[in-house]
């Protein structure tokens, strides 16, 4: 690529080859299971039956190409920022003076996530859905320092290079904090951040109710007894990886465990969509890659003082409290929801579609009434 031309946006098309359907294929019929205790149901971790069910559902029944088509039925791009490929998805509204919105995921997630917002959203909105550096068709990164900001720069120079002087951003998991890091390091464009994840350390100074105390012991659960899957990938990243890279059931049981735990029981994530995103990471080799964030990426809340919405899910890992989160942003919109877990936009998409459509439509209403005045 000629320096004129490292600021290109190419088309892209998902072409996965044969032979890597063939080896994956070829691998599961390999599998080498281990054993299981007698009634251990979960309490040493994923079902032996139930893995295998999926395993089986993955290597007989599941139709990548079904599912590559479909993903080819939407406009794909990829590009290059600070050498590192950048892939994402760019549907225009069809109101041509629309706004702009960056939809990050987080880990383990991907792009997938957004498929059943794009509809409804791009009504409204153009829809940016790039996948992180080191995800899936953005391919493994190649050097350290992919945090939450560096990422957040790209996406800022991703709008600017679309042609975009004012957009929101929407995201949750790694996705909440890649996206108030763009409203810090872009403030001057970003109308706002919407985030369905947030969590918030509790603060003896800060009265909150019983309800809120018991979100906060639910977050003080989870910091003293730190998941096994965020240690590993969070020290060791490389380590995990190797195995996540050579083993299509470690990778499966790696990810649908956590759609297992994250999700809320009346509105689970079906087995296509965790078969396809699970595909996803292992077509692309990238489980070493996505792990290296949970390395990267710097604790503590950033400080961004862009207009902020918060949906909070009521099965998610944890539901944020909003005294303590109105003490750190300057929160607009606040929506509590009974249903829906970690992947709200997967598990109750129109919840999710039509939070993000009202918050960011009273922005720019708050924006054009302050222009008026």
């Amino acid at each position: 690529m000629s320096p004129s031309d490292s600021h290109a946006i190419v088309p892209f098309r998902v072409a996965v080859p044969q032979a890597d359907l063939d080896d994956l294929h070829d691998r599961l019929a390999r599998t080498r299971w281990p054993n299981e205790v007698a009634d251990a149901g979960w309490d040493y971790g994923f079902p032996l039956a139930r893995l295998k069910e999926l395993a089986e559902h993955w290597r007989t029944r599941y139709d990548w190409r079904a599912h590559e088509a479909r993903l080819n039925q939407l406009p794909h791009f990829t590009t290059e920022i600070e050498d590192q490929t950048i892939h994402f998805v760019h549907v225009r509204s069809p109101k041509p003076d629309a706004l702009a919105l960056v939809l990050t995921h987080g880990w383990p997630g991907s792009f997938l996530e957004f498929l059943e917002v794009i509809e409804p959203l791009s009504r409204d909105f153009h829809l940016v859905i790039p996948s992180i550096p080191g995800y899936g068709f953005s391919g493994p990164t190649h050097e350290r320092g992919w945090d939450a900001t560096r990422i957040a720069r790209a996406w800022a120079e991703l709008m600017r290079r679309l042609g975009y002087e004012r957009y929101g951003a929407q995201g949750g998991d790694f996705g909440s904090g890649i996206s108030q890091a763009l409203g810090v390091v872009a403030q001057e464009h970003v109308v706002g951040v919407h985030v369905n994840y947030l969590p918030v350390r509790p603060d003896p100074d800060v009265p909150v109710s019983a309800g809120d105390e018991a979100r906060l012991d639910k977050i003080r659960a989870l910091m003293a007894d730190r998941p096994p899957f965020q240690a590993l990938q969070a020290l060791t990243p490389q380590t995990i990886g190797y195995a996540l890279t050579d083993s299509p059931v470690g990778q499966l049981v790696w990810i649908a465990e956590r759609f297992a735990h994250w999700s809320d029981p009346a509105t689970p994530v079906d087995d296509e969509r965790i078969l396809t995103d699970v595909s996803l990471y292992w077509l692309t080799a990238t489980a070493a890659s996505s792990a290296r964030l949970h390395h990267d990426v710097p604790r503590g809340t950033l400080p961004c003082k862009v207009p902020m919405g918060v949906a909070v899910f009521a099965h998610d890992i944890t539901q944020s409290v909003r005294p303590l989160a109105e003490r750190l942003f300057d929160i607009r919109h606040w929506s509590e929801f009974e249903s829906g877990g970690h992947f709200a936009a997967m598990e109750v998409p129109e919840l999710f579609a039509e939070d993000v459509r009202a918050f960011f439509l009273a922005r720019l209403e708050d924006e054009r009434l302050a222009t008026a005045g």
